[in-house]
């Protein structure tokens, strides 16, 4: 698989020899302490275990393998991710401590995972990558033979890491965007394009753990008639079409289209591509690896990338994140055409991986409060500069969500019920959701209360509409950008929204919550707990870091009644309802998402439903501080919590003169002409 993108140097194929010759000979020195020497020949042994693919790579031999040498590669590559391998290795942080002590042990196992990126250089053929993270390695087991005292040998290492993130940022920046704007960057493009899908070889192409999940899915899609495929790939990008219709913005001034897709879905995403084609959007198409964008296949191990989420705390500065922030503005100056004919992700998640609720370590690496503050600060930086060349007003996006095989026996069935979903009645739903929005459009407040183990009670505030017959305050969601169908939106006032919102158990971005709750003042969170350790502090600590990430308070960004009901009975039916994305989870009750309203970046540009009201409720006080100062305006997040049907008790309306309207009570929706929502809850207790 070519890559135009990318061209071989001999400067740097000399390079490559000379620090891989180096880096074979490091298990025959007894230069360093017993321990410390250990750790760099673990590390040594890993990248051995790279290096003949990288081999391959530059001879143009990886196509030529067989099946079985995939397989052997993979194998050899990723075991050391293997769990009861992990816990005793010194990519384990908690492992390196112990061994190498506080000094030190961190640091290096910091060090360890990142040149795991090394597997990814390797299957691309890229020799840069590759050479660079060799020369760090080398470079720092240079210096700890310098130092014999672990203070100092401390200082080198991050030393050498600061260095190494700051000169070649422009790299690895560069490319992230580069990659996303520009087809000619086409190297994972032409696996799925140009691969014999029909074989399991292509799967071991991209250099990510493959598993049974990817297998499996692989062969699902396979065993599909030819015409289902292309009507699951259909929906997916008519999905990104209406998007761009719905919220009025000319799909003809883009040229682009980032898909994002998880491995084993190729003969989908090689459908959706020419469709894509077909629309006259080129598809690009970047590395994802452990993280669910981008291509990206499963974790071989979530614990690992859990102990090592934040690494960077030990290089973290200011003067790291602003120059990571000049290299993002040179590099979107410099393509900003391209920037500009970018018209947003197209995203293909999974679900059905069974929950997973971290271990908090203290050998992780800790962000400490000023560096929290400076990730705030880049992220709100780093999403202007990306706002300025891929203008939120002109963009736009689609998500779509497929189980994976690792969700159980049923596997099939829940993957057919799942297409089913995505493909429901947009006519019929579009109706029944207007029929809420004209009883909520009528109040000035919701109150939405829990029933049975579930406490929540929160009084929403709504806009004020100035004229009911051309303004409403929720959009009607129909499948656009968020498939499947199923809900009805706002942007809250913050002013007057008040209240605890409570589930009982959650799953948010991959981790899972028990008892997670969340008190609200003027739509901001005031206060939070969950029930996932022994420790209040432990319980805090997890929800600042994974749900506010790392804001003292956000605001409530959207309020949304959910109306999917088959979906909900489809969690429950197979006892999945842990495992359901929030795309999907979402739709299945009321919920309330922390951080930015639905419309952020894009408050200005009229947003109208089907009956042709606009939604008037695009932006609240901390949204519109962007017209003064755009660093208070955005938190760079969007989480969703979801109540469900069973927790649920009344959804009430209250108008301005104190009158109450339901819209549920006690989990059934009693809006005249909502009547089918019911019926397949009813059906299925």
């Amino acid at each position: 698989m070519s890559n135009t993108f990318y061209k071989q140097t001999d400067d740097m194929l000399e390079r490559f020899d000379l620090v891989t010759e180096r880096i074979s000979t490091i298990q025959d020195d007894k230069e360093l302490p017993e321990k410390l020497q250990k750790f760099f020949n673990q590390v040594s042994d890993y990248i051995m275990s790279v290096l003949p693919v990288m081999r391959k790579a530059i001879n143009g031999q990886l196509d030529a393998r067989s099946l079985e040498e995939c397989r052997q590669d993979a194998d050899a590559i990723f075991a050391i991710f293997d769990n009861s391998r992990y816990e005793q290795s010194f990519l384990c942080p908690t492992y390196a401590v112990a061994e190498l002590g506080n000094q030190v042990g961190g640091p290096l196992s910091a060090l360890f995972y990142k040149l795991t990126d090394i597997t990814r250089a390797a299957f691309a053929g890229r020799t840069d990558i590759f050479t660079i993270y060799c020369e760090l390695f080398v470079q720092i087991y240079g210096e700890c033979q310098l130092e014999s005292d672990d203070k100092f040998r401390r200082k080198c290492i991050i030393d050498a890491l600061y260095s190494f993130e700051h000169d070649y940022c422009n790299l690895f920046v560069s490319e992230r965007i580069i990659s996303m704007i520009e087809p000619d960057y086409n190297f994972y493009t032409n696996i799925i394009m140009k691969s014999d899908l029909f074989n399991d070889k292509y799967l071991y192409r991209y250099g990510m753990y493959v598993g049974e999940n990817e297998l499996k899915i692989a062969a699902h899609l396979r065993s599909l008639p030819h015409e289902e495929v292309v009507a699951m790939a259909r929906t997916y990008v008519e999905g990104y079409i209406k998007g761009f219709e719905t919220t009025g913005k000319d799909i003809s001034k883009k040229e682009t289209v980032c898909v994002e897709a998880p491995v084993g879905f190729e003969l989908m995403t090689r459908e959706a591509i020419r469709l894509f084609h077909d629309a006259g959007l080129a598809a690009t198409t970047r590395f994802g690896g452990t993280t669910s964008r981008d291509l990206y296949s499963t974790v071989p191990n979530k614990q690992c990338v859990y102990d090592h989420k934040y690494d960077k705390a030990y290089v973290w500065d200011k003067g790291l994140a602003d120059r990571i922030l000049e290299v993002t503005k040179n590099t979107y100056e410099k393509h900003k055409e391209e920037a500009s004919v970018h018209g947003g992700p197209a995203v293909i998640m999974t679900f059905g991986e069974i929950p997973f609720e971290p271990k908090n370590k203290e050998a992780n690496a800790k962000y400490t409060e000023k560096q929290d503050e400076l990730n705030v600060y880049y992220m709100s930086e780093a999403s202007q500069i990306t706002n300025q060349y891929i203008k939120g007003e002109e963009r736009s996006f689609t998500i779509i969500a497929y189980p994976i095989p690792e969700i159980g026996d049923k596997f099939e069935e829940i993957f057919n019920e799942t297409v089913a979903i995505n493909n429901m009645d947009y006519e019929l739903y579009k109706s029944i959701q207007q029929h809420i929005i004209d009883v909520l459009d009528k109040g000035e407040k919701v109150h939405v209360t829990g029933r049975g183990d579930n406490h929540t009670d929160i009084t929403v505030q709504l806009h004020h509409l100035d004229d009911l017959a051309h303004q409403t305050n929720f959009e009607n969601c129909v499948a656009d950008v968020n498939i499947p169908v199923g809900e009805v939106f706002t942007s809250p006032v913050l002013e007057g929204t008040n209240g605890v919102l409570h589930v009982t158990q959650v799953y948010l971005g991959e981790l899972g919550y028990r008892n997670l709750e969340m008190k609200f003042e003027d739509g901001k969170v005031v206060d939070y707990t969950c029930s996932n350790f022994d420790s209040e502090e432990e319980n805090k600590k997890y929800i600042f870091d994974n749900v506010l990430f790392k804001h003292e308070t956000l605001p409530i960004g959207e309020f949304a009644i959910g109306t999917n009901t088959r979906a909900f009975v489809m969690g429950q039916k197979y006892g999945i309802a842990d495992k359901l994305p929030i795309l999907i989870a979402e739709k299945t009750g009321p919920h309330f998402a922390v951080g930015d309203t639905c419309y952020s970046h894009a408050e200005d540009v009229p947003m109208y439903n089907p009956d042709g009201k606009e939604c008037i409720a695009r932006d609240n006080s901390c949204s519109i501080l962007r017209k003064s100062d755009m660093s208070k305006a955005y938190f760079n997040c969007h989480t969703d919590v979801t109540i469900p049907y069973y927790e649920l008790g009344d959804i009430i309306v209250i108008t301005a003169d104190g009158d109450e309207i339901p819209v549920i009570r006690h989990g059934r929706f009693v809006v005249p002409g909502t009547e089918e929502l019911n019926l397949v809850l009813d059906q299925n207790i």
